[in-house]
């Protein structure tokens, strides 16, 4: 989850749209991923459970 916006990244479904494909881990996202509502660096996000 964003620390600085709340948005809430999937694993099962990925991020498509920039490349990312259902089922990546985070662990897997590139670390120059930003959020996709705010722009803020994935060291910014805080893992959570759904």
């Amino acid at each position: 989850m964003c620390l600085i916006c709340g948005w809430i990244y999937d694993e099962a479904e990925g991020l498509p749209e920039e490349g990312i494909a259902a089922g990546t881990r985070w662990a897997d996202v590139p670390m120059n991923w930003t959020c996709p509502e705010c722009g803020a660096r994935k060291e910014d996000f805080e893992m959570v459970t759904i």
